[in-house]
C-alpha cells in the first residue's frame, strides 16, 4: 500500500496528499485512506497528477458516482468531465462567486474533482470555506434559530447565471436554459461524518421557505459574510497536474478571477450525492 503524506493548509480545511500516484489503478484499501482523509479534511489536493480522461475518470469513480452536469456538455466520449475554462478574451471565470455546487437541485451532488491542464502564469487561485467551521462558531441562539430553517435554491440567480453565460454559448447543452429549483435544510447534517454544516450560499439561495425574499435578506447577508471569513477558509495556487477533490455537503468554493489576458482550462467531475438532512 502506498504512504500517503498528509499536509494541513489552514485551521479550518484543507490538505494536500502526496505519496500516491493516481494514474495507476487504486486498490480499495488505498482508495479507503484517501476517502478518510477527505472526509476528515473536507477539501483535499494532490500535485503532478497527469492523468488521461480514463485515469481521472478511474479515480473519481474510486471516490463516487460520476455524474453529469445540467448546463455543459462533457468532453466527447467522457459526458462526465466537463471543461472547465476562461480563454484569453473573456473576462467572467466560471462559478466565479462563492458557493456549493448545485444546490438548486433535489440531490446535490457529494464532490466535486477539480484537476488543473493549463493555468495562467498568474493568479486563478480557488478559495475554500469549512461551513462545518462557519456554523460551529455562531452563537447558540443563532444556531437554535437556523436549526429548523429551509431555505430555497434556484440555479438563475443573475450573478451566478452571468458565470455560465461563455461556456453554455460554447459547450451548452440542449436543455441548458431550464431552470432548477429545490428546498434544502439551511442547516445540513453530514451523512458519513454526523457534523452540522451551514448550507445556503449566495450564488444559489433565494429565501428561506415559507418568507419572502425581503423578509430573508438580513439573515441571509449576514450569513454570506459570516460563511466566509478568513479563518474558515484556505487557498489553492493550481499547477498543472494539481487535483482538488473537495466535499460540497460541508464546504464552499470560490475561483479568484485574476488573471485577464490568459487561459485557464480544468477538467471537472462532479459526484452524485444525496438528499440534505
Amino acid at each position: 500500500m502506498a504512504k500517503l503524506e498528509v499536509r494541513r493548509l489552514a485551521g479550518a480545511l484543507g490538505a494536500e496528499i502526496h505519496g500516491v500516484d493516481l494514474g495507476r489503478d487504486l486498490d480499495p484499501a488505498l482508495a479507503h485512506q484517501i476517502r478518510n482523509v477527505f472526509l476528515e479534511h473536507q477539501v483535499i489536493f494532490f500535485r503532478d497528477q497527469e492523468l488521461s480522461p480514463e485515469q481521472f475518470l478511474r479515480f473519481a469513480q474510486a471516490m463516487g458516482q460520476p455524474v453529469e452536469y445540467p448546463f455543459v456538455q462533457g468532453l466527447a466520449g467522457f459526458p462526465v468531465i466537463i471543461a472547465v475554462k476562461k480563454l484569453e478574451h473573456e473576462r467572467t471565470n466560471f462559478g466565479g462567486i462563492w458557493h456549493s455546487d448545485t444546490t438548486y437541485l433535489e440531490q446535490p451532488p457529494m464532490g466535486s474533482m477539480l484537476l488543473a491542464r493549463e493555468v495562467p502564469p498568474f493568479g486563478g487561485d480557488t478559495l475554500f470555506a469549512s461551513q462545518t467551521a462557519a456554523y460551529e462558531a455562531l452563537s447558540e441562539g443563532m444556531r437554535k434559530l437556523l436549526d429548523p430553517l429551509r431555505a430555497i435554491s434556484s440555479s438563475a440567480k443573475a450573478d451566478v447565471s452571468k458565470t455560465r453565460e461563455d461556456r453554455i454559448a460554447s459547450d451548452g447543452r440542449a436543455d441548458a436554459r431550464k431552470d432548477y429549483v429545490a428546498s434544502h435544510p439551511v442547516v445540513r447534517t453530514h451523512p458519513e461524518t454526523g457534523r452540522k454544516a451551514l448550507y445556503v450560499n449566495v450564488a444559489h439561495t433565494v429565501r428561506f421557505d415559507g418568507m419572502t425574499e425581503e423578509e430573508s435578506t438580513p439573515l441571509l447577508e449576514f450569513l454570506y459574510r459570516h460563511q466566509v471569513k478568513p479563518e474558515f477558509t484556505c487557498r489553492f495556487a493550481w499547477r498543472p497536474g494539481s487535483l482538488a477533490f473537495w466535499d460540497n455537503r460541508c464546504a464552499q468554493h470560490n475561483p479568484v478571477n485574476d488573471y485577464h489576458g490568459h487561459r485557464r482550462v480544468m477538467h471537472r467531475i462532479t459526484l452524485a450525492g444525496d438528499t440534505p438532512r
